[in-house]
């Protein structure tokens, strides 16, 4: 389960609702949790400084979009880790490794997409973070960091 397939098969027969976020996120000033910028789409969804806050139930897509640079790439792997949070509690998360000898350039930019489907709740937050922040391409091109949120359906 959970795999772009199953994805793919569960929007195109599942008809869309009016709740939507597609906001860009940046570097978080002292933690891992990433700030979102105020500008955007934010429909039926509170999005405040470091997170969304769901105002109507249902099945929803939650989508991280995040691209990296890696300045000094060394022979030492990174391990690169997104966590996707629910009230504060890791929901979904991706481990990545970077870097490692064989993928080593001098300069390395990498993105990586997360997508998740799962059943909200009124007023639940959804927020990412990330291990290593410093690593978020907020300066090249391409640096459309985002987090967004589509509702589907009223039920499981």
């Amino acid at each position: 389960g959970n795999t772009s397939e199953d994805y793919l098969r569960i929007l195109q027969n599942v008809p869309t609702k009016t709740a939507a976020a597609y906001m860009r996120v940046s570097n978080p000033v002292n933690s891992s949790k990433l700030s979102l910028v105020e500008k955007g789409i934010c429909e039926d969804i509170q999005c405040k400084s470091e997170e969304l806050v769901i105002r109507k139930q249902g099945v929803y897509l939650i989508y991280c979009h995040l691209n990296f640079h890696f300045p000094n790439c060394s022979n030492s792997p990174t391990d690169l880790k997104i966590e996707l949070l629910v009230n504060d509690k890791v929901n979904r998360q991706t481990l990545s490794t970077w870097c490692a000898s064989e993928t080593c350039q001098e300069k390395t930019f990498k993105n990586l997409l997360q997508l998740h489907l799962t059943y909200l709740n009124v007023k639940d937050r959804i927020s990412v973070t990330l291990n290593h922040p410093k690593f978020l391409n907020e300066i090249s091109l391409p640096n459309e960091n985002v987090l967004g949120v589509l509702r589907y359906s009223d039920e499981m």
